[in-house]
């Protein structure tokens, strides 16, 4: 074998030998970060490819041992390149806002997304963005009141309106509409992008929103508001909330609602008399309850009528929304230390073998310590008296349209109208009403739905 075959075959053998990733073979095709519980399937689902050409172009040997953090080439995104990451679409942004703020062609976000109208870009939703070196996020913003130029605008917020034209893609100084967002760097946190310009930011937290949690959303103004808005069907109450203009609303999800779009509108009046509005769909999520095993109840317990009233009794008595808060910071558990959990919100619940339709409306706390029941945060006593379902019963407002409930009770220490204070002595636990023994069945109600407690033992609101 000559010299010159023994080399060729030598080379043949490292590069058949080699991995080499699809990354080295075409440097400009675009990278996925593998995130925290992806697989194969999200992920060629989310590009609209084949599992087989994720793995061809990535050389996977084995396609089962996906890690946090692994880039992944996606194969077939012509004009496409850089990382491709995820970011959720918060609401107030549009297509044009976010081609403005990420640089990106909206064409390209269109094609990536598969968007075939610009109205799905539901806030909560997820959308890819790829992001490059070269490029940087816009968080400035402003826009364009009618009658103001851009050149006026530039001078305004310290921009160079020449600058401005290139990065929001305009065809000129001439061509920005009165309230279209306008994009610029900044140090500053990203801005709402499409909202009326009195508004410099909207936060809903969680988002996407779930069922039976609790949403709160917070508005930063420019200017002071008269605010109001309608959520999945409840009108949401608008609260000022520390300095500045700030606004604060808060509102239940219900633990029934099904998984999907639901409509956000909000409305504002400036100090001038004049209004503006936006909506946009916002997404709900699952919030993934267990089943619990069948329980066995006294009859008259399930009632349809009985339990129809006594809903319509806890909407009424909780529909208030006084602008006095009551509480700070989160509130205090409502029975002694040590505490047990005998069942948990959300759960789906069947009774006397029937159907799953029903869902636990609170936190149970089984008798572990003292039959002592105690205030959960300051409020108002607005109700105390037995009910079909929930025994001897106990409500209290602390403001803002937040309510808590104890129910079971076997004595009740307080009456209507009393004000009460965190970790007063308002009850003792019971098995009252529709009970399979003695426990504290405790129900936090926000703007008229019933959500779950611990995050209200866990976190603070606002």
């Amino acid at each position: 074998m000559s010299r010159w075959l023994k080399i060729l075959l030598a080379l043949l053998w490292v590069v058949q030998s080699t991995p080499v990733l699809a990354q080295d073979q075409n440097p400009n095709q675009p990278v996925y970060i593998v995130q925290p519980g992806d697989t194969l399937t999200d992920i060629a689902a989310r590009f609209n490819i084949s599992v087989s050409d994720l793995i061809a172009a990535n050389n996977l040997a084995n396609p089962n041992a996906l890690q946090a953090g692994q880039q992944l080439v996606i194969p077939g995104l012509q004009g496409v390149s850089g990382v491709l990451t995820t970011e959720t679409v918060p609401f107030g942004e549009s297509l044009l806002s976010l081609s403005r703020r990420y640089q990106i062609r909206a064409d390209m976000l269109v094609r990536l997304n598969h968007i075939t109208s610009p109205a799905q870009l539901f806030a909560g939703s997820t959308l890819v963005i790829p992001q490059e070196e070269q490029n940087k996020s816009l968080t400035g913003q402003a826009m364009a009141t009618p009658g103001e130029t851009l050149l006026e605008l530039a001078a305004v917020n310290g921009q160079d309106p020449w600058a401005l034209v290139s990065d929001n893609g305009l065809g000129g100084t001439w061509d920005a509409l009165p309230g279209e967002p306008i994009f610029f760097p900044t140090d500053q946190a990203g801005e709402n992008g499409a909202i009326d310009p009195s508004i410099q930011s909207v936060t809903i937290s969680p988002l996407p929103l779930v069922q039976g949690k609790t949403t709160e959303i917070t508005i930063s103004a420019r200017q002071p508001l008269t605010l109001s808005g309608v959520l999945a069907g409840h009108a949401l109450h608008f609260f000022s909330a520390g300095e500045g203009n700030n606004y604060v609303a808060l509102q239940g999800i219900n633990a029934l609602a099904d998984p999907g779009l639901y409509p956000l509108e909000l409305k504002g009046v400036r100090q001038d008399g004049s209004s503006f509005d936006f909506e946009q769909m916002v997404v709900v999520a699952d919030g993934n309850y267990p089943k619990d095993p069948p329980l066995y109840v006294a009859p008259e317990t399930l009632d349809p009528q009985a339990n129809d009233s006594e809903l319509r009794l806890l909407e009424n008595l909780t529909a208030a929304a006084d602008p006095q808060r009551r509480w700070d910071g989160i509130f205090q558990t409502p029975v002694d230390q040590p505490i047990c959990i005998k069942s948990w919100f959300g759960d789906r619940r069947s009774y006397n073998n029937g159907p799953y339709i029903y869902f636990h409306g609170g936190l149970d706390f089984g008798v572990c310590a003292s039959l002592n029941i105690y205030a959960a945060a300051p409020g108002v006593v607005v109700f105390a008296g037995p009910l079909t379902v929930r025994g001897n019963a106990t409500i209290i407002d602390h403001g803002w349209g937040i309510y808590t409930l104890y129910a079971h009770q076997s004595q009740i220490e307080v009456k209507v109208g009393d004000v009460v204070q965190k970790g007063q002595l308002i009850g003792q636990i019971g098995s009252t009403g529709r009970a399979v023994g003695p426990h504290l069945h405790f129900e936090v109600w926000v703007n008229g739905e019933e959500v779950d407690p611990q995050v209200w033992l866990d976190h603070p609101f606002p």
